[in-house]
């Protein structure tokens, strides 16, 4: 994790100076434990609470400063949902909010309980997730900033009634947060610093921590037949690479793996097909997928999960020089399929189906889910609240759908059919690279159907959520990191032995 904010857990203590962060509900009452601590506490805040109009709701705070008989400075009241009525959710969120209000504050401390009881070790580590993720920031190449004008460090100290469980808890979420901010930090860096080679580079790194890191060159994919993928980055100057990271924690060694494509395309300008000027400098984060594959790996490889996975990246660049592909091109696949390009600027599915492809075809993998920046069509089916779902099966698209529930990721299934097909079908060759504009994202997903064969396979169009979404109680970062946390819970609660 980085060192924007730095967290420990403690006993529950009032601290001399500094923050502290109490909750409440309705009632406007803290824990019994707190106002053990404070006495008369709960009277100043129903004080208080009347000047300033609080109520105690979810998701709202009130500051008392220099509260009487206490020897901190800030007295931080949130408002919480009674227990009966939390979601799993929201103890991340809280964390991240709680950071927010405490601002520019240098140590905060929070007694870390339910109004009406304690809350336990998972949700104080929730918490401490939710805080670091709402810390992360990326100004690196922000030379001009005075270190009195860089946001505050903040110390957190949680105060927990079972500091053991706690820290055992965390354990997993530091993986995570490491791992999502490894996301948001690729998806943030410029394009003339992540290219191709760069990234594989960078994904690399993760020998360290035991993964198993293969890179294939051109020449390594000339030799595998992967035209596709070949095709979009032979109008850059730079290398287009593919990167397999391969982790083995299960007990057997041998076990089928589960495996994780992502669509890296490191600058899209759209090849031949040129996108339009405005807001082009976004297409830097066309690579959001691959991200969140090297992010998720990172993840599953730092808390030592139980699984065999296979996590593999298709790293191009897409312009429009001299010997760029043209509409009208006939690509043949690592598959043998050929594909008849009609559009440059459906460059994603081409890198996408020579990776699916390779993938099941040398690991036989469990099953296969892909993640890419593919289509503005999802944008408009879904906005940036839901990533879109398509898959063959049935299983595994509801495990994802669950797993979005329990951690705000969220996705939505969307159909897939034969009818769809048609639109894709090509004249000249197997296949068209796009369908035109109708079902724009369901044609997209045909198509890299039509790389999987019969193994099992989602396909997520994070198109909306990837980059440049909304901001969170537990994102400000223009690179969100989305799917890390969603892909290993799916992995935590159904794929561990």
């Amino acid at each position: 994790m980085s060192d924007q904010v730095t967290s420990a857990f403690a006993p529950l203590s009032v601290p001399k100076g500094g923050v502290f962060v109490v909750f409440v509900d309705a009632t406007l009452k803290p824990s019994p434990n707190v106002q053990k601590l404070i006495a008369g506490v709960a009277d100043q805040i129903a004080a208080a609470a009347k000047t300033a109009s609080f109520r105690g709701k979810t998701m709202s705070s009130m500051d008392i400063l220099a509260p009487t008989g206490v020897e901190c400075e800030r007295l931080l009241v949130i408002g919480v949902a009674r227990d009966k009525d939390k979601k799993e959710t929201d103890f991340a969120e809280l964390g991240g909010y709680t950071l927010g209000k405490i601002g520019a504050a240098k140590a905060a401390t929070i007694a870390f309980a339910a109004p009406d009881g304690g809350w336990g070790a998972e949700a104080a580590a929730d918490f401490m997730m939710g805080a670091h993720l709402r810390a992360y920031r990326f100004d690196k190449y922000k030379t001009k900033i005075k270190p009195e004008d860089r946001p505050a460090t903040p110390s957190l100290t949680i105060g927990v009634a079972d500091i053991g469980a706690a820290q055992a808890a965390a354990h997993a979420r530091k993986a995570i947060v490491g791992g999502v901010e490894l996301a948001r930090t690729l998806v943030n860096e410029p394009p003339n610093v992540l290219f191709p080679v760069e990234f594989a580079a960078r994904a690399s790194e993760l020998k360290k921590l035991g993964v198993q890191v293969e890179v294939l060159d051109e020449k390594a994919m000339t030799k595998l037949g992967m035209g596709s993928l070949l095709g979009v980055g032979q109008g850059s100057e730079q290398e287009s690479c593919v990167v397999i990271m391969r982790w083995n924690g299960a007990k057997n060694k041998k076990a089928r793996p589960v495996a994780f494509v992502g669509k890296g395309v490191c600058f899209d300008s759209g090849g031949i097909s040129i996108k339009p000027a405005g807001s082009m400098e976004d297409m830097k984060g066309d690579m959001a997928g691959a991200a969140c594959v090297t992010g998720l790996m990172y993840a599953l490889a730092s808390r030592k999960a139980k699984v065999n996975a296979i996590g593999a990246i298709g790293l191009v660049e897409n312009m429009p020089d001299g010997n760029a592909i043209r509409p009208g091109d006939i690509l043949t696949s690592m598959s043998g399929q050929t594909v008849e390009i009609i559009n440059t600027d459906a460059e994603g599915r081409l890198v996408l189906a020579d990776v699916l492809w390779y993938v099941q075809d040398k690991f036989k993998p469990a099953f296969m889910i892909d993640l890419a920046t593919l289509t503005g069509a999802i944008l408009v089916a879904l906005g940036a609240e839901h990533a879109g779902l398509f898959s063959n099966n049935d299983e595994l698209a509801s495990r994802l759908a669950e797993a979005g529930a329990a951690t705000g990721e969220k996705v939505w299934r969307m159909p897939l059919g034969a009818a769809y097909d048609k639109l894709i079908d090509s004249k000249f060759a197997d296949v068209k690279n796009a369908g035109g504009r109708h079902a724009g994202a369901i044609t997209a997903a045909q198509f890299l159907q039509r790389f999987v064969n019969d193994a099992p396979w989602a396909h997520l169009d994070i198109a909306g959520v990837g980059m440049a979404s909304p901001s969170s109680e537990i994102n400000q970062s223009w690179g969100s990191g989305w799917g890390v946390r969603l892909l290993d819970r799916l992995v935590a609660d159904h794929y561990e032995k």
